[in-house]
């Protein structure tokens, strides 16, 4: 068997995916006749048909999706392992992953300190719920967010989350003088629906059974989520770490801030091991640490003056 060439393998991960010698020949910069003829000398060199044409399409065939999927594989290891080096040489470039609404309204306004502290590192973020698989993906730092530190990395504690429903200033007056039952009764519920905490736990911890839960306004973003209790749509049930800018400028403020909140670490700093040999993960990973508690000192006192002095551990209390 004749042995087999990665440049060939390469043109035939493009025309597999693709389905048409064009597009492949478009990506690679090169002539549809050359990937005609890279796909015909695979073809002979694996004594098999890989391709049926459809029409102006080109369909794998049986052995040809065989050959793909461990082709794609191999291809994927090789530009991971070209990653990794040149992230070694490259060893002031910074990746990290963020959860979107931690990245847009906690970290965001931040990270402008880090920058001016470290002018010499680069520095991509990258905003998703995706999480990282760190032995594949180019990603240094992950902020990860979730109830547990998640297995097989090195995970620090961030952040500790209050939880507890926030609205505009007239909703709580409102609930002052007709009681939070009927308040909570006729007002719109605003769900953050990857939120830890749903506004049917919540409900129940309080022994209110006389609310509805299932009805309101469902977002996937908490960003989205205060902003729609910002403009009176109704009391949304989210974190103080999130809703702080709202609650210092006074357009949010706690519903029944006596009941207290619902507690738990909720944001993790994760990395392999490894990874914390890096100058530059080195660097940011004591930053975050210092910027993350005086973030809670200052939270805990503005909550102290908004009323709400109580704390209950989200897995034990209640």
């Amino acid at each position: 068997m004749r042995p087999l060439n990665l440049n060939t393998i390469q043109f035939f991960e493009a025309v597999a995916r693709l389905s048409r010698l064009n597009l492949a020949a478009e990506e690679l910069r090169v002539s549809p006749s050359a990937v005609s003829q890279q796909i015909k000398s695979l073809e002979e060199a694996i004594g098999v048909a890989l391709f049926r044409r459809v029409k102006r399409r080109l369909v794998l065939t049986e052995a040809g999706e065989l050959f793909y999927a461990s082709s794609t594989q191999a291809l994927g290891l090789i530009r991971n392992a070209r990653s990794r080096v040149s992230r070694k040489q490259e060893y002031r470039s910074l990746v990290i992953r963020v959860a979107p609404s931690f990245g847009v309204r906690w970290l965001s306004p931040r990270i402008g300190g880090f920058v001016e502290a470290h002018p010499d590192f680069d520095i991509r973020v990258d905003a998703t719920s995706e999480l990282t698989d760190f032995d594949k993906e180019n990603v240094d730092l992950e902020v990860r967010y979730g109830l547990e530190p998640p297995k097989g990395v090195n995970a620090t504690p961030l952040i500790t989350d209050q939880v507890m429903p926030f609205c505009h200033p007239k909703f709580a007056q409102d609930a002052a003088l007709v009681g939070l039952s009927v308040t909570l009764g006729s007002a719109r519920l605003i769900h953050t629906v990857k939120a830890q905490v749903t506004w049917q736990e919540w409900l129940e911890r309080q022994n209110i059974d006389s609310v509805d839960s299932s009805h309101g306004l469902h977002f996937d973003r908490s960003s989205m989520s205060i902003r729609a209790a910002v403009d009176r749509l109704g009391v949304v049930l989210e974190t103080a770490t999130l809703a702080m800018p709202e609650l210092q400028s006074g357009s949010l403020v706690p519903l029944a801030p006596h009941l207290g909140a619902l507690c738990f670490p909720t944001y993790w700093l994760c990395c392999p091991p490894r990874h914390l040999n890096r100058r530059a993960v080195k660097a940011f990973a004591n930053w975050i640490g210092e910027e993350a508690k005086e973030h809670e000192s200052r939270k805990l006192r503005l909550l102290g003056s908004l009323g709400c002095e109580q704390y209950f551990d989200y897995k034990t209390d209640g």
